[in-house]
């Protein structure tokens, strides 16, 4: 038995009588050329250790396969289990599916340092991002599908209507850049948004945990009351004080704010709370 052995994927759902939910927020890729094109960008991937997360029928997974990768699948849904059991039989021991909750996956479940690459559930996207931004993994790189908007919002610059909390801390910890745009229509049910893959590439050096941690609490101070100025968003954290230690005007609002700036600012807080 071999991957090339396989149904195509349309008879293989059809024959098991199986849809997209909705609740999960899934939409699946199909199309081979789409999913080896994803599995490309996210390469190379021989020999490497693939977390995919919600691999539904295993469209995207039988791409990182046909790369040489070994994959650890994460799976909530167990209607998708016999699927990805005929998928394992014929991946010749690269293929572990994990039947859970990927946000309440335990982070010694998967391998401490794999590439993640994944077309995420639209519902669990943005919080499974800043887990693995933030949390114990050191993923070597993540490909990841999101919503366009989702998407625009990881890469925004400061200035734009984009920019937030997930811009400062994606930028903080990674370069992102979307490789890739996809239309509705390249899924099955096609979504009613536009979605698009991120490529995520560690930075050399991270900064320490605790401005990590730092770094959430600002940007959620700051952004969570985004028309205010830094003097008053930022009030219960130094507000004036606090953006003055590191030579930024008082009067600048969230947007305005670069990512180096925040970095700037939650350091500062780290050294106050150190000194206090």
């Amino acid at each position: 038995m071999n991957l090339a052995s396989l149904p195509p994927l349309r008879e293989s759902l059809a024959a098991a009588g199986l849809l997209a939910k909705k609740s999960f927020g899934q939409h699946f890729l199909l199309d081979l050329n789409v999913t080896r094109k994803i599995a490309r960008l996210a390469g190379p991937l021989e020999g490497e250790t693939v977390l995919e997360v919600g691999p539904g029928p295993g469209g995207l997974t039988r791409a990182l396969l046909d790369a040489g990768a070994r994959v650890v699948a994460v799976e909530k849904d167990r209607r998708f289990a016999p699927l990805l059991e005929e998928l394992s039989a014929h991946a010749h021991g690269r293929l572990t599916v994990i039947e859970a909750d990927a946000l309440e996956l335990a982070s010694d479940a998967i391998p401490p340092t794999p590439v993640i690459v994944a077309n995420l559930p639209y519902n669990v996207a943005t919080p499974l991002l800043v887990g693995w931004l933030t949390g114990p993994l050191r993923p070597k790189s993540m490909t990841l599908m999101f919503q366009k908007e989702v998407a625009d919002r990881i890469v925004a610059a400061p200035g734009s209507k984009d920019y937030g909390r997930l811009s400062v801390l994606a930028q903080t910890l990674c370069e992102a850049h979307v490789v890739l745009d996809l239309p509705a229509r390249a899924f099955t049910p096609p979504p009613k948004v536009a979605s698009a893959v991120v490529r995520l590439d560690p930075r050399p050096r991270r900064p320490p945990a605790a401005a990590v941690e730092a770094l959430q609490r600002v940007t959620a101070a700051a952004f969570g009351q985004r028309r205010k100025m830094l003097r008053s968003s930022l009030k219960a954290l130094g507000g004036e004080k606090l953006a003055a230690a590191v030579g930024l005007d008082p009067t600048l609002r969230a947007e305005d704010v670069t990512v180096a700036q925040y970095l700037a600012l939650a350091t500062r807080l780290v050294a106050a709370g150190a000194g206090a």
